[in-house]
């Protein structure tokens, strides 16, 4: 049976498209990308449409945030985040969880860590949060020993014990797979490892542990966290949908933190 619109739903219809609400979040390259991508997709029928804005490096998206050429973003863990407004002065909030992602060892020399030769170069990312979070992985792993107090952001200078001789490069995050040629291992942040080709599963030689205090987050700035289009926007990222992409996609290389 054919059904004639009326003018007033016509009207509702012309409304609620008039209050679709347009924002900007900034994401890395990876499952940052690629799960607010599906966010967007949820999140367009409850009359927010997303502009998911991709940036190349860890530095630019808090800027940008701050600076207001963009409304959101969702790349980072709370420590980095906190270093961040530290260092650079940065007002922003973060306004829910999103995912975890263990950070992995890659190798195109060796298979197991057993076989990491004295003197080996280790390329770890060069900012202070990531950095340090891969040298607390070496830790964990028993290959080096960090100075009592460093918290969360140790440097190669807080390494007290190193009884391979490790020699560290650091690098900046994006471009550690591209040194796999030249070190002997990279220590990789998942969406980097994602990105160019790696499964964290298959091609990682060693992983993180997933009870580590690196949840991601979603970021607006101070003074926005109450307006309606983050509730939305944080509903739509965790909604079952967004929920059961990850799962299917990643395999357990990514984790849902909500």
């Amino acid at each position: 049976m054919l059904r004639v619109a009326t003018f007033s739903s016509v009207l509702a219809l012309m409304a609620s498209v008039a209050m679709a609400e347009e924002i900007k979040v900034g994401v890395s390259p990876g499952e940052h990308a690629e799960i607010m991508e599906e966010v967007a997709k949820v999140a367009a029928p409850m009359g927010l449409d997303i502009d998911v804005v991709e940036f190349s490096d860890y530095v630019i998206p808090n800027t940008a945030l701050a600076d207001g050429d963009i409304e959101a973003n969702s790349f980072q863990h709370v420590p980095y985040l906190d270093n961040q407004m530290k260092d650079r002065g940065f007002e922003l909030v973060v306004v829910g969880n999103t995912i975890t992602t263990p950070m992995g060892i890659y190798s195109d020399k060796i298979e197991d860590l057993a076989t990491l030769e004295d003197g080996a170069k280790v390329a770890i990312p060069n900012d202070p949060t990531n950095g340090g979070r891969a040298l607390l992985l070496l830790q964990d792993l028993g290959l080096v020993t960090l100075a009592e107090g460093t918290g969360l952001v140790p440097s190669p200078l807080d390494v007290q014990d190193n009884p391979k001789g490790l020699k560290f490069l650091e690098l900046d995050a994006a471009q550690l797979p591209r040194t796999l040629s030249d070190a002997d291992i990279a220590i990789i942040n998942t969406n980097y490892a994602i990105a160019s080709g790696l499964s964290p599963k298959d091609d990682a030689i060693a992983m993180e542990k997933a009870d580590s205090p690196y949840v991601n987050v979603i970021v607006v700035r101070k003074g926005d966290e109450d307006l309606p289009w983050v509730k939305t926007l944080v509903e739509a990222y965790h909604s079952d949908e967004v929920k059961a992409f990850i799962e299917e996609s990643y395999d357990g290389a990514v984790i849902t933190s909500w």
